[in-house]
């Protein structure tokens, strides 16, 4: 099993380091360049034109890694890694409408909040309806570290889930602002999703985070800084609902506050900010908001961001293994 999803990391990483240099030249004849923010640091202004929408690749490169080597599953009637890669690509093509129409405005606005939260809570509750009816996905709340689960009324678990996932791949966009930034958070991430399902048996499921884990690693070599290429919304609510997905196929949704530690602070930190402006007519509890920008305008490179937040996901995806070694 574990040489087989090394193989699974390894052919996506090296189909993904392949695919983006097509993908990154055909977004430049294209013209899909990054709008940067008025608002946002100053020196973040040389950013702009940076080709967009990069994530292209590391979604093609998973869902053929997963889709190829998940067939044997597939023909024994097990689907679960590719209901969960099909969740994600329905948010990244989400994603890839609001980048599209953000690079034909040339600005940086897509799709409304309105608009966008009303597609993800559709897909969220397709996901979760099929989940169920498959026999995947219970209404058992696990809690991690106790080793108990809390059985839930099938509707509020619903609700509770669906917000759950869209908070959570909304989460995941919010902390795609720094070159390599979220792409590394993120690899951490699938690197214990695909360890956690190895353990309890789960190749088939395994298959996908460890392709995106390699997927994600080859799109880092373009991205980190100064970044080639950015993922855009395309690749971040992909990643996103990667992430939310995996987690409920799991049947572990508390797990989301552990590995998702640097997702969940930069959420609050953008919450804080807000309500510390309305609250004080017009001070701000931050330099800026999120957090990471926060930590820039105090001093903190590109480089040691992504160092300090890939690590602090790191201390917590061995907490949150700690936590679930009672589980089955």
């Amino acid at each position: 099993m574990i040489v087989t999803l090394l193989l699974a990391g390894l052919v996506s990483f090296l189909l993904t380091l392949v695919l983006g240099k097509f993908v990154i030249a055909e977004l430049r004849k294209l013209k899909a360049g990054q709008e940067i923010r008025k608002e946002g640091p100053a020196w973040h202004a040389g950013k702009a034109g940076t080709p967009t929408m990069g994530g292209i690749m590391f979604i093609i490169g998973s869902g053929v890694v997963a889709f190829l080597m998940g067939w044997e599953a597939m023909l024994r009637g097990e689907f679960a890694h590719l209901y969960v890669y099909l969740f994600a690509l329905i948010f990244g093509l989400i994603g890839f409408v609001d980048d599209y129409r953000k690079v034909r405005q040339h600005q940086n606005e897509g799709l409304t909040a309105k608009q966008k939260f009303i597609l993800q809570l559709a897909a969220a509750v397709l996901f979760l309806s099929l989940m169920r009816y498959e026999g995947l996905l219970t209404n058992a709340l696990y809690v991690p570290f106790l080793n108990v689960t809390v059985e839930i009324n099938w509707i509020l678990y619903l609700v509770f889930a669906a917000f759950v996932i869209v908070g959570c791949v909304n989460a995941v966009n919010l902390t795609d602002g720094i070159d390599g930034q979220s792409s590394s958070v993120t690899f951490v991430v699938m690197v214990f999703f695909t360890a956690a399902a190895a353990k309890w048996g789960l190749t088939p499921l395994a298959l996908f985070p460890a392709a995106l884990a390699g997927g994600l690693a080859a799109f880092f070599c373009y991205n980190h800084h100064p970044a080639k290429v950015f993922m855009g919304d395309t690749g971040s609510l992909f990643m996103g609902g990667a992430v939310a997905a995996l987690a409920f196929a799991m049947d572990m949704p508390l797990i989301l506050i552990l590995v998702g530690i640097i997702y969940i602070l930069e959420t609050l930190s953008d919450i804080i900010q807000v309500a510390y402006f309305k609250a004080t007519h017009g001070k701000r509890f931050f330099k800026m908001a999120p957090l990471h920008h926060h930590l820039e305008l105090s001093g903190w490179s590109e480089a040691k961001l992504v160092t300090v937040f890939s690590g602090v996901t790191i201390l917590f995806c061995v907490l949150a293994w700690l936590g679930i070694q009672g589980r089955y």
